[in-house]
């Protein structure tokens, strides 16, 4: 009788860890890892994709990558928008964001100068080694970039035009994007004869393999110096920080290095 008490207590005390296990192991399961919400300027698509993927490879965490124009962007996140960070291809919008009292005092962080190219697709009548002065041709009807008015890449892409004294002759052809991604849309798909678009993005292998490119000399435009800042109403903050920490280093660096940003320092 003993015997069989002792074998009872021993059964209910194998189902009660066996309980405790599969509990903790259920709660393991459900239990929701970080999502950190990044509003991010459509240049950065190639590299931050990259990115990401190592970054949730490394941490664990999750990472919700939102494309767009920086000014949109802008806009929204003044009128209560849930990101945790924001990369802007124009530093001015985070600062402005900190002024404005939505952007974390002391997160401003300058991630990268961008540069524009002039790209065609294969078999364009673009003639690149012209530069600028092959889209006067006549053979040359559309020409994609994003749109100047909330678009950096764009104000620049009609900067460089300026400076070459080119703009009154091809406003007439130009093709507004939405942003900067858009305007690559529009050349790469043939709807345009060639775009002005961001290094960045012609550097990624589809567009490498599509076409090719002429470097727009670095002082035919303002620099586009570009900014990152975490936002106050978000709730990731300490998890922001590691995200930026992670682009500072090694890895994060090599691959912003790939796609053609030139760097801080």
């Amino acid at each position: 009788m003993a015997a069989s008490k002792r074998s009872i207590a021993q059964v209910l005390f194998g189902i009660v860890i066996a309980g405790m296990v599969l509990s903790d192991g259920l709660q393991s399961v459900a239990a929701p890892g970080v999502e950190l919400k990044i509003a991010a300027a459509s240049d950065l698509n190639f590299a931050f994709k990259e990115l990401i993927a190592q970054y949730e490879k490394q941490t664990g965490d999750r990472v919700k990558l939102t494309l767009g124009s920086s000014g949109n962007f802008y806009s929204q996140i003044e009128n209560g928008a849930p990101f945790d960070l924001y990369f802007s291809a124009d530093i001015r919008y985070p600062e402005k964001l900190i002024q404005g009292g939505h952007g974390v005092d002391g997160s401003l962080y300058k991630y990268a100068v961008g540069r524009i190219v002039l790209w065609a697709p294969t078999g364009s009548p673009v003639a690149l080694d012209k530069g600028f002065e092959s889209l006067v041709s006549s053979s040359v009807r559309k020409i994609a970039i994003a749109n100047p008015k909330h678009a950096p890449y764009g104000r620049a892409a009609v900067a460089a035009l300026e400076h070459f004294k080119l703009y009154d002759a091809v406003k007439d052809k130009l093709v507004l994007g939405e942003n900067i991604s858009q305007a690559a849309q529009f050349v790469e798909s043939g709807a345009s004869d060639a775009g002005i678009i961001a290094l960045s993005l012609a550097m990624a292998p589809t567009m490498k393999s599509a076409g090719k490119y002429w470097e727009v000399p670095a002082d035919a435009h303002p620099p586009i110096e570009q900014g990152a800042v975490i936002l106050k109403r978000s709730t990731n903050q300490e998890k922001a920080r590691d995200f930026l920490k992670f682009l500072q280093d090694s890895v994060g660096q090599e691959i912003m290095r790939r796609y053609g940003f030139v760097l801080p320092g």
